[in-house]
């Protein structure tokens, strides 16, 4: 993921101050991501569950990402690429409404890990990280799409 996002950031960075904002908030929430889950670079010396403060922390910064994704971002983007046709937004919603099924999976991932019992979620939350890497790599592909469509439709005009 990691990787893909340095790809991203070579091939929009710079056009779009929004885009840039949007690209960094989301390399600091995989850095983030990978210190919780303990996926290399930032494997612990021990293996140790994270704090419970450490999970709420990252479902913040993980519901901030998604929230500015879907209220300020994708409109944003779609409103300055759009074009004459309409086919620009028709394709771009048709991302949106497969993106927002990640949503409801992240949403899932931070209802489930913000509960009041700690000790019943901690044991499940290797797989429950393994799942939201998932999503958040199909996520991450579906907004470089949306880029990669916007992009193309404004460089034909």
């Amino acid at each position: 993921m990691l990787t893909k996002l340095e790809q991203a950031t070579e091939k929009w960075g710079g056009v779009n101050s929004l885009i840039d904002q949007w690209l960094d908030n989301r390399g600091k929430l995989l850095v983030t991501y990978c210190k919780l889950a303990g996926l290399s670079p930032y494997t612990p010396d021990e293996k140790t569950l994270p704090t419970m403060d450490s999970i709420r922390s990252f479902c913040i910064q993980l519901m901030d990402y998604v929230s500015e994704g879907h209220f300020e971002v994708y409109n944003q983007l779609i409103d300055s690429y759009d074009d004459e046709s309409n086919n620009c937004q028709i394709n771009s919603q048709q991302i949106i409404e497969k993106i927002s099924v990640t949503t409801d999976l992240i949403l899932d991932f931070n209802d489930k890990h913000t509960e009041a019992n700690p000790d019943a979620i901690l044991v499940q939350l290797d797989n429950d990280l393994s799942t939201l890497g998932q999503t958040l790599e199909a996520r991450f592909a579906l907004e470089d799409k949306l880029l990669e469509r916007l992009h193309s439709t404004s460089m034909v005009k």
